[in-house]
């Protein structure tokens, strides 16, 4: 019971946190004139991104690296399958040309060049140190991308945040960040003593438990976003969330951890060509029509729900993972990639005409 009450406690801190940052680094954004696109894909996208930094630099040293590497790789399936899908199913969403253009495929290309990376075993300093530095040029990119166009569009001022002293945006920014710290301590320290309990890996955990728990920042963000008429938030949030993951918080990760960042052979066998593929096939859902339509949400939700009952039946060697890996693998996949192909040849042949 105690555990269980850390483990909330931890979530909420968690919860909280995040939203403090990101409320107190929007304002000082929005005091700059930056595009709700590139705020979703910075300021936000980072700012909710915190609690998967915290917790895996603090599962790095603690010598817990399934966790740590679990945390982003999971993360990042999380926010495509589930939060993109239940914020479609909520109100479609539209996609910006910038994200089908430049930031989708970006995110394509960093998850290959992650699981290229991991295929020694390790996500080492050296690897860490290349990553960081692509999210400084990337960052330093979306800026001065942002600055040019407000400059061009010139965007009304944000009174609203203009009004309030910039320390008390600073103060919600520090805020933010001690209550992250803490509830990772909790977090994290919870989630392992629950994965002795049952008997589950650490690695398991972090793909399920902690993903989707330091997710949930990026969830309640993304939906009010979309609920508000900000949807070039909603998937900037996400897009920009999960480069913010393989850039920031695997890199700065690999870069602290005293012997970089294991991993192991169920994660390159499974779960990071999962998280690849899911990366691919946001492009095509996002190319049709420019938007995720309601019954694609669907689609995206369905499957995690299938990634997240193959991690429990393998965890607990039940008997129907046989056939639920068959079933997944000679037909919901080649249905799945039979339709986006069906949608988006027409998409090309009608923008060719164009």
């Amino acid at each position: 019971m105690v555990t269980l009450l850390l483990l909330a406690l931890g979530l909420g801190l968690l919860i909280v946190g995040a939203e403090g940052l990101v409320q107190g680094a929007s304002r000082l954004a929005a005091r700059l004139g930056i595009p709700p696109l590139v705020i979703g894909l910075t300021v936000v996208a980072f700012g909710t991104s915190a609690p998967e930094l915290v917790v895996s630099l603090k599962a790095a040293l603690d010598g817990q690296a399934g966790i740590a590497m679990g945390n982003v790789v999971g993360s990042n399936i999380f926010n495509v399958l589930f939060i993109l899908g239940v914020s479609a199913l909520i109100v479609p969403l539209a996609v910006a040309q910038q994200l089908i253009r430049l930031d989708i495929p970006l995110m394509i290309v960093l998850s290959l060049v992650v699981l290229v990376m991991t295929l020694d075993g390790s996500v080492g300093r050296l690897d860490g140190g290349l990553l960081v530095l692509g999210l400084v040029v990337y960052t330093v990119f979306l800026l001065w991308q942002g600055k040019r166009q407000a400059a061009s569009d010139e965007p009304a001022a944000d009174h609203e945040a203009l009004a309030r002293p910039g320390w008390h945006d600073a103060l919600y920014v520090l805020g933010g960040l001690a209550m992250l710290v803490a509830g990772s301590r909790l977090f994290v320290d919870s989630a392992v003593t629950m994965a002795g309990w049952f008997g589950v890996s650490d690695q398991v955990i972090g793909l399920t438990l902690v993903a989707a728990g330091t997710s949930l920042p990026e969830v309640v963000t993304s939906i009010v976003a979309a609920l508000r008429g900000q949807r070039d938030i909603a998937v900037g949030n996400v897009v920009g969330s999960n480069i913010f993951n393989l850039l920031g918080v695997l890199g700065i990760t690999a870069l602290i951890a005293p012997a970089g960042i294991a991993v192991t052979q169920a994660m390159l066998s499974l779960d990071l060509p999962v998280m690849v593929a899911v990366a691919v096939a946001c492009l095509p859902i996002c190319f049709t029509a420019s938007a995720i339509d309601r019954w694609e949400g669907a689609v995206l939700l369905g499957y995690y729900v299938a990634y997240t009952a193959y991690l429990v039946l393998a965890a607990t060697h039940h008997d129907a993972l046989a056939g639920f890996s068959a079933l997944m693998l000679y037909f919901v996949l080649p249905i799945t990639a039979l339709t986006l192909a069906v949608l988006v040849v027409p998409e090309l042949r009608r923008r060719a005409n164009e």
